[in-house]
């Protein structure tokens, strides 16, 4: 089981009642869409919202299949709306 801090910005913060959280992820967690799909399980209010947000893995975007290591910080991040 690895632990990861999790950080959730903008409508995502609101739907996740939070900013940030630690996680610790079951083994079968190991990829960045492993991470998707696991936390829209934990955190059904999330579970819609997931498909349009970007991934950012320790300050940089992450492609899905990235895998995961101890420590990792996850933000999740909305597309940004505006003009």
């Amino acid at each position: 089981m690895k632990s990861v801090t999790v950080l959730y910005f903008a409508a995502v913060r609101e739907l996740a009642g939070t900013a940030t959280e630690k996680l610790a992820l079951p083994d079968h967690v190991q990829t960045v869409q492993d991470f998707m799909l696991y936390l829209a399980e934990q955190r059904p209010a999330l579970k819609g919202a997931l498909a349009s947000v970007r991934i950012a893995r320790n300050e940089s975007f992450a492609e899905l299949h990235e895998r995961l290591e101890e420590g990792d910080a996850l933000a999740l991040i909305p597309p940004v709306q505006g003009g």
